[in-house]
């Protein structure tokens, strides 16, 4: 069920408020999208590090770099 809130915008905010309305969207959807997308952003940086963590602990994945790596090292001309 949608909630009604009530916010008070400094000038920059109101600024960046109008400029999303003078696209054609309303002022309801434009404050929804932003807090949404705000939200988003921040998860961002947890879900990437949740990502790289479960993958170097993937043993499977583990070898295949190691696979990898020393496939990439026969191949480098010795110096």
């Amino acid at each position: 069920m949608p909630k009604a809130i009530s916010v008070r915008l400094d000038d920059d905010a109101l600024r960046a408020l109008r400029m999303l309305e003078s696209t054609g969207v309303s002022r309801s959807e434009a404050i929804r999208t932003a807090v949404i997308e705000a939200a988003e952003r921040r998860r961002r940086p947890e879900a990437i590090r949740a990502e790289v963590a479960r993958i170097a602990n993937d043993p499977v994945d583990r070898a295949e770099m190691a696979r990898v790596l020393e496939e990439m090292e026969d191949l480098s001309d010795p110096w």
